[in-house]
């Protein structure tokens, strides 16, 4: 039986939960809150996922959420000091992008995380 793992990260825009970011295996998802949808003027986390119900689905993490990330020298720094490997940009991402930050998105992880 092959086993999945799914981690996630609630996804706030100027504070407010605008979605919910996974990953299960090698593919990555985010979804909008239905919450947040309803909200009048409410803006999508990036041109590149316009506000929609359905989810959006990629091989690889939305460039949103990589643009969040260090590069280079701080990124090799970050992942030592952190024990993440420098290719898990997911692991990085919510390890580095839940505090303060240019830009109105914060990440929060989802403890939630699943294994089936």
């Amino acid at each position: 039986m092959q086993t999945t793992n799914t981690i996630s990260a609630q996804v706030y825009y100027n504070g407010t939960l605008a979605g919910t970011l996974s990953k299960t295996d090698n593919m990555y998802s985010f979804v909008y809150n239905q919450d947040y949808l309803n909200i009048p003027g409410s803006r999508p986390v990036s041109i590149t996922l316009p506000l929609q119900k359905e989810p959006y689905k990629s091989e690889q993490l939305f460039p949103v959420f990589v643009n969040r990330l260090s590069e280079g020298a701080n990124k090799k720094i970050q992942a030592r000091m952190l024990k993440i490997d420098e290719n898990d940009f997911f692991g990085l991402l919510l390890a580095t992008a839940g505090g303060d930050g240019i830009g109105p998105i914060t990440l929060k992880p989802d403890h939630a995380t699943t294994r089936n």
